[in-house]
């Protein structure tokens, strides 16, 4: 037998003995490691994945925008393979998501409702046309939103009046001029400088960005109690990248997404919420104004129309449906 024999069949007995190659995906995230996206879904599809395959695929997140500055060209990041994962909003690219966004919608759910049960409710037969070229691996909301303003105190629809409120997408946008602001979109690492600057005079957003965001700092008057929907968030893989995989690893990251990811982010979003209005409360520098359920209805009256109308713009009555479970 030639030493090159030899060393091929070498070769190919150490082959058959090592273990699968180790995958990496990588996860790009355009907010700091402090953001609660990064334990409550990518340390968590890291640690799930990592377990399923005894380490042979797990996640690392790139975070502050290290994959690509800007939030909002996360979803194309996944499709283009700039990143194996991404998560984003559908609100800042909201024309690709017409009906995700119902869920936004003051009314399509309770300030008490699942956000992410919605959504996966109305996935299969409603929502997956909108996510070409990716799999889905969490959909969730955010907690209710809430009016953070600075210098402005809002008790009922008029004190919006010629205000400027930063929104997040067209369905806060409408809400926004429902009320009678000036709706401004920008990404929400942008808010900070916007209200410090005057630029802005508040945000319809959920209350975890007063710690994830830091807008406590800046901020001063909070509006609690009204109906004013939610945010929506997607976590998505990149089609391309899933089909690589083994068949092994495509069985783990099915296992790892869907519902219990989902909630797990949501509920991360509402505990944050939880604290960041607690310490916000604490420092006793700022006017708190909580709602009662008839000045609440004052809010809902003026914003009703919109969500019909919105609705009935994107054929998405068969969505609603399924998000608020008939």
């Amino acid at each position: 037998m030639t030493l090159r024999k030899i060393l091929a069949g070498t070769a190919v007995a150490v082959s058959l003995a090592l273990p699968a190659a180790a995958e990496e995906l990588s996860f790009a995230n355009f907010t700091p490691p402090f953001h609660t996206v990064n334990a409550s879904v990518i340390e968590k599809l890291n640690a799930d994945l990592s377990a399923a395959t005894g380490g042979e695929l797990t996640v690392r997140g790139y975070h502050g925008g290290e994959l690509g500055a800007g939030p909002v060209e996360q979803y194309v990041r996944a499709v283009q393979g700039v990143a194996d994962i991404t998560w984003g909003l559908p609100g800042y690219t909201s024309s690709q998501f017409g009906k995700t966004m119902i869920v936004e919608l003051p009314g399509t759910l309770n300030n008490e409702d699942a956000g992410y049960a919605a959504l996966w409710a109305a996935y299969g037969d409603n929502l997956a046309a909108e996510f070409p070229g990716t799999v889905p691996l969490a959909l969730w909301t955010s907690e209710p939103n809430i009016l953070i303003m600075k210098d402005h105190v809002v008790r009922q629809p008029s004190d919006m009046a010629g205000l400027k409120v930063r929104v997040a997408g067209a369905t806060a946008a409408e809400v926004a001029t429902a009320l009678g602001a000036t709706p401004v979109q920008m990404p929400i690492n942008q808010v900070y400088n916007a209200l410090q600057t005057g630029l802005i005079d508040g945000v319809i957003t959920g209350s975890s960005t007063l710690s994830d965001f830091k807008l406590d700092e800046v901020a001063n008057s909070y509006t609690f109690g009204a109906n004013l929907g939610r945010l929506a968030f997607y976590a998505v893989m990149g089609q391309a990248k899933y089909d690589g995989l083994s068949d092994a690893q495509k069985a783990a990251i099915d296992a790892a997404k869907g519902v219990a990811l989902s909630q797990s982010a949501e509920e991360a979003w509402n505990a944050t919420s939880d604290a960041a209005v607690a310490a916000a409360r604490a420092t006793g520098d700022n006017t708190f104004v909580d709602l009662t359920e008839a000045e609440a209805a004052a809010f809902a009256a003026v914003i009703a129309p919109v969500t019909g109308a919105y609705v009935a713009s994107v054929g998405g009555e068969a969505t609603l449906a399924a998000m608020q479970g008939n």
